[in-house]
Order: C-alpha cells, then sequence, then structure tokens
C-alpha cells in the first residue's frame, strides 16, 4: 500500500490525504479538500497556504513565492508534495 499522509487545514474540519507523488492540489482535489487553484503551475498564487506543521518538497526549483514569503512559511499547493503530514492555513 502507497504511503498516505493526512493534510489537516487548520481552523476547519477540513482533512484529506495525500500521497508522496501527488501535488497537494491534485491530493484536495480528489479528497474534497477545497484548495482553490488557477494555473497549477505556481504562477499565479491562488492556492497559496501557509505551512504550520510538517515537509513538503517542490516540483520545481522556485514556485511563485518571494523569499520573504518562504520565509513566513507560504507554499503553494499546486506544485508542492507532502513529505509528513501536514497542517495549512489558508490566508
Amino acid at each position: 500500500m502507497a504511503k498516505r499522509f493526512q493534510i489537516t487545514l487548520a481552523g476547519e474540519s477540513t482533512r484529506f490525504w495525500a500521497t508522496p507523488e501527488l501535488t497537494l492540489l491534485r491530493a484536495s482535489l480528489a479528497g474534497n479538500g477545497g484548495l482553490l487553484s488557477s494555473c497549477r503551475n505556481g504562477t499565479c498564487r491562488a492556492c497559496r497556504c501557509k505551512l504550520l506543521q510538517g515537509e513538503i518538497s517542490y516540483l520545481i526549483e522556485w514556485p511563485g513565492l518571494s523569499a520573504e514569503e518562504k520565509a513566513e512559511g507560504w507554499i503553494l499547493p499546486c506544485v508542492a508534495q507532502a513529505r509528513s503530514d501536514l497542517v495549512l492555513q489558508r490566508p
């Protein structure tokens, strides 16, 4: 059985599961997680969330976030993959 990570949206009852090969956005869409999206390639920022807990990796080297935003914990779920259970916060 493939490894799965639980993704929780802070302050909400929303939870969904992600496997390591799926982006967080695709996992959200498959599991009714309700993350917003538009471009799905890391440029529009519609899916932007804050990573409160856990670890991710990116499909691309530098997604559409400033260094300041990355330091503050912002991520783009459309190009991010879970590497552990996560707690995310919508803006």
